[in-house]
């Protein structure tokens, strides 16, 4: 399979993904204001790095005030405790 047809799968996999959130968060009335837990669930967000993936160097990833504290992410909207050592299905490399 050429690079291509890999990013548009994946691509494909994650939107995917979000979409299928959406109603969850719309059906409970709200999403919870520091974990997004619909979204966690469907990008199956671990607390734990994925050999030498992690949300640190992942482009998604918003940092916190200090390296090691808890940020954010750019695709997981209102979760504020993201773990630097963190890992999901849509990690990216930070360029």
């Amino acid at each position: 399979m050429n690079a291509n047809a890999m990013l548009r799968r994946r691509f494909l996999m994650i939107a995917g993904a979000a979409l299928a959130s959406v109603p969850v968060v719309s059906v409970s009335g709200r999403a919870d204001a520091a974990t997004n837990t619909a979204m966690r669930a469907s990008f199956k967000y671990q607390s734990k790095p994925e050999g030498d993936m992690s949300c640190s160097n992942c482009s998604h990833f918003v940092p916190g005030s200090s390296a090691k504290d808890l940020g954010g992410c750019k695709i997981m909207q209102g979760d504020t405790e993201i773990s630097p050592q963190g890992y999901c299905i849509a990690w990216t490399k930070k360029t």
